[in-house]
């Protein structure tokens, strides 16, 4: 078996609009195409020996044991591989449950699709479960621990920390957005100008002074002294010599901590005498970075967190560090194991406790105590092994919210003021959190920036508290969006004019616009990034631009394939067309497989928005009986009966009548424009022009722009080299004219057939070119075209042979040009540059030059060039003449 690719799906996709983490490996089976499960002796059994939890695997047979019945009964590995990586990745505490295996179009190729919880497990998943079954196949022992081991290590590599997650998590379930920044824990909320961001539990909105303030814990302890805040004595020392005096100054027992130190670094307490005091000392130096030592009165009691949120009290935590009580029997060290054993704990931040490790702290303390890990203790003994009550270092907690006194809840709320955090823990001593601090003589200890939230999700003891929902109460309170208005285009031909015109159209009406086309990331018409920007990263680009306020996303076919879209939701889909294009790439071989792709734009619309769609393209129009959102559709004809019907029921749409374009709502008529007098449309010949306006138009509409508005954008959107690249760019020189489009597939050169019809020329020439990513028919068919549409063909082919030979392409183009017209004058100049100097050069008076190219910018350097040339009149456009920039 070989895996061709291995691609992650991060949003809706062609597999699942609403199934966003899959993975689609593209698997050739070879030679065990022809080899069934059941045709493998003892295949069956050695499957449910080592998965017997695979039973609960229901499969298409919707019952338990569902799957193992497929297996007895024959079902290709493909299959049973899919199963595999799911069952494996439970195994690794990740439980995920779907999975599709599909025909890939070629003898033996498949799409294995599943689920994932963390990409890098799902891509590690897809290869081990490929080993695995290899293994059963032939009847080799296969050991599973260390493909379970490795799956978990790779989760806790890149999973966003509790604190992170549970904000992420309630932001979800509030259909809020979000992107990850950076592989730690720098979180984006929300889309462009509208987002906040999120760094563990420290926000965009929080105060950098606050966050000084509570990491300098000798301001944080002078600011609560002036305000009467109880906290312990203290001195703050630099050098060893000052120990002796701070030590009598505060008097045992003492703490002993770095003052720029947080999750319980480098802290000491308990301290009894100077020469644990001196430990201390060191301990606290190697993990302060400025130096700076924290000497204070130990204050005896219980550990309590108290997590503010908007200077509210959200959740308290009384903390206990990691210990271990004994039983009369076992050693320290087998009650610590014993304790390790308790399922809620596992490593790092994988499970709600941590396991207790035992590294030379924990042995000191024990030893301090007087005892060995080989010392029994008695029957309830506890001992503590650690010297903070962190999660993260076995301790356990709490939750003691309900009885946390007003006197308290009104200190810690004052704190959150008095430091300026907008979130904060704050660490208190005290012998009962339900009395007064005054009356029990406890004190404040410390005031944490970002302080961790996992004991308050899961606490060991007592009731869970959502203290997520307050971090996003305040970063979008009730009004505020986290969204900007979205725009998703797609389909075969004319996305990226319709992309361009409705960014023109919001720019015109004051938006700060962000849109992606194949052409390039523009940010307020800034062009940002070049080439062909239409996949998933590049939609990301612009929703994670804090100055865009309005995106406007073309979406193609390939990276809906590859990685799915980079958004979940949008507030207007467009599909323009669909017609035969890319068929045969990527497991999709027929148009209504194609049509089903470019439909996951309109499925992922918001139920308060709108998918429009070309009533005039039945594979388009089909796509409504899958929508849950507004309807509106667009149509050349006003007498489609797709349009009849929806006017009937008072919906909208825009259709081409009697030289308007116009909008209807039901059937009331808003004449928007003459189509001659937008500049798109060349004076109303280029009728698919008009076809890509008219979505326009509705989407200006149902975004509230006047119909005024709305025709001054339509007037001032200029089709040019600037405006329009590659989109009927047409260039007049003294003797002939050069039309430059990006025509690309039949549907498209049909298009320009028809509006080149309306051009007069003395003689009409094409440059064209194979495209090696298409089928041969494709190709003979844009050779066909060509005939029908120009006097003379130039067959061109030094660019994107994608897989296929010069040679390949030529003979596909000529093959169709001469089964059209035998006689068909035709030159082959591979060079594109060669070509269109050739053309110029041997241009007749009168004559259009048409140029169907693939690379734009080339193109149109070497027209601009040929232009300035003919400005300063030199005439003879020779190689010489124009520098080669190609």
């Amino acid at each position: 078996m070989k895996i061709r690719e291995i691609n992650a799906m991060r949003g809706p996709n062609y597999w699942s609009v609403r199934r966003h983490k899959l993975i689609v490996m593209v698997l050739d089976l070879e030679e065990m195409e022809e080899l069934p499960s059941n045709k493998v002796d003892g295949f069956s059994e050695r499957l449910k020996a080592m998965f017997p939890t695979m039973y609960s695997h229901r499969c298409s047979e919707g019952c338990a044991g569902g799957f193992f019945m497929r297996v007895d009964d024959g079902t290709w590995m493909g299959h049973i591989i899919e199963h595999i990586a799911l069952e494996i990745q439970t195994l690794a505490d990740m439980d995920t449950g779907f999975g599709r295996t599909r025909g890939y179009g070629e003898e033996g190729v498949y799409s294995v699709v599943f689920s994932y919880i963390e990409e890098n497990v799902g891509r590690y998943a897809a290869k081990a479960a490929v080993r695995i079954c290899e293994a059963l196949i032939v009847g080799e022992t296969y050991d599973l621990t260390d493909d379970i081991q490795e799956m978990r290590e790779l989760r806790e590599s890149s999973r966003l920390g509790p604190s992170t997650g549970s904000i992420v998590e309630e932001a979800e379930s509030r259909g809020i957005p979000w992107f990850r920044l950076n592989k730690y824990s720098l979180c984006q909320l929300g889309y462009g100008a509208n987002q906040k961001r999120i760094q563990a539990t420290v926000t965009s909105e929080t105060s950098s002074i606050g966050v000084e303030l509570a990491c300098d814990k000798e301001d944080t302890k002078y600011l609560l002294e002036q305000a009467e805040v109880a906290v312990p004595k203290g001195d703050i020392i630099r050098r060893e010599s000052s120990l002796k005096d701070a030590c009598s100054y505060v008097g045992f027992p003492l703490v002993i901590k770095p003052i720029d130190g947080n999750h319980g670094r480098g802290i000491t307490v308990d301290i009894q005498n100077y020469d644990d005091a001196l430990e201390g000392f060191k301990h606290a130096k190697n993990s302060s970075k400025s130096g700076a030592i924290i000497v204070e009165k130990f204050i005896t009691g219980a550990d309590y967190r108290l997590l503010v949120i908007n200077n509210v009290l959200v959740a308290a935590a009384k903390r206990t560090p990691a210990h271990v009580i004994g039983d009369g029997k076992s050693s320290v060290e087998t009650l610590i194991e014993e304790v390790n054993k308790d399922s809620r704990r596992g490593y790092g931040h994988e499970n709600v406790l941590t396991k207790i490790t035992i590294n030379d702290l924990t042995k000191n303390i024990i030893k301090d105590a007087g005892y060995t890990l080989e010392a029994v203790l008695k029957t309830g003994e506890m001992l503590i092994l650690k010297d903070t009550a962190n999660l993260s270092t076995g301790g356990t907690a709490e939750d003691v919210t309900d009885i946390v006194h007003p006197a308290n809840v009104a200190m810690a709320e004052r704190i959150s003021k008095v430091i300026d955090l907008d979130i904060c823990g704050i660490d208190i001593m005290s012998t009962d959190i339900s009395r007064p601090l005054s009356d029990t003589g406890g004190a404040v200890l410390e005031v944490n920036a970002g302080p961790g939230f996992r004991m308050h999700l899961a606490p060991t003891e007592g009731l869970p508290r959502n203290v997520a929902a307050p971090v996003i109460d305040k970063l979008f309170p009730p009004g505020a969006t986290s969204r900007i208005p979205i725009v998703a285009i797609t389909g075969t031909n004319g996305k990226t004019t319709t992309t361009r015109l409705i960014a023109h159209m919001a720019k015109m009406k004051g938006y700060k616009v962000g849109y992606t086309t194949s052409d390039g990331v523009y940010i307020q018409n800034r062009l940002l990034m070049a080439g062909d920007c239409t996949g998933p990263a590049s939609a990301e680009f612009v929703l994670r631009d804090p100055t865009v306020n309005f995106a406007v996303l073309e979406s193609a076919r390939g990276g809906l394939l590859r990685a799915g879209l980079g958004f979940k939701k949008c507030d207007i889909g467009i599909v323009t067309n669909i017609a035969p294009d890319h068929l045969g790439l990527k497991g999709i071989h027929t148009i209504e497989q194609l049509a089903k792709v470019k439909g996951v734009i309109p499925e992922t619309v918001l139920p308060e928005g709108t998918a429009i769609l070309n009533a005039d393209d039945e594979l388009v129009y089909a796509m409504r009986k899958s929508l849950d959102c507004n309807v509106a559709l667009f149509s050349l004809d006003e007498n489609n009966p797709h349009i009849k019907a929806l006017q009937k029921i008072g919906g909208i749409c825009a259709i081409y009548e009697n030289g308007y374009i116009t909008i209807c709502r039901g059937t009331w008529k808003i004449r928007v424009i003459k189509a001659v007098n937008v500049p798109l449309t060349f004076g109303g010949k280029a009728t698919f022009m008009i076809q890509n306006v008219l979505p326009a138009v509705i989407t200006a509409y149902l975004r509230g722009f006047s119909i005024d508005d709305t025709k001054m954008a339509l007037e001032t959107f200029i089709p040019s080299a600037t405006q329009t690249p590659g989109r009927l760019n047409l260039f007049k020189f003294k003797n002939f004219q050069i039309l430059l489009d990006y025509a690309h597939n039949a549907a498209g050169m049909r298009a320009l057939k028809q509006f080149t019809d309306n051009i007069d020329a003395t003689v009409k020439v094409g440059i064209i070119a194979g495209i090696g990513d298409r089928r041969i028919e494709d190709n003979n068919e844009m050779g066909s075209i060509a005939a029908e549409m120009f006097d003379e063909v130039i067959i061109r082919q030094d660019k994107h042979l994608r897989g296929k030979t010069e040679k390949e392409l030529i003979k596909m183009l000529k093959d169709g040009i001469i089964k059209q017209d035998p006689n068909k004058k035709i030159d082959v100049i591979p060079s594109e540059r060669e070509a269109i100097l050739f053309a110029v050069n041997n241009a007749k008076k009168g004559a259009l030059i048409v140029l169907c190219s693939d690379v734009i910018p080339d193109a149109l350097n070497l027209v601009k060039e040929l232009k300035e040339k003919e400005a300063n009149e030199l005439y003879d456009f020779t190689n010489k003449d124009i520098p080669n920039q190609y």
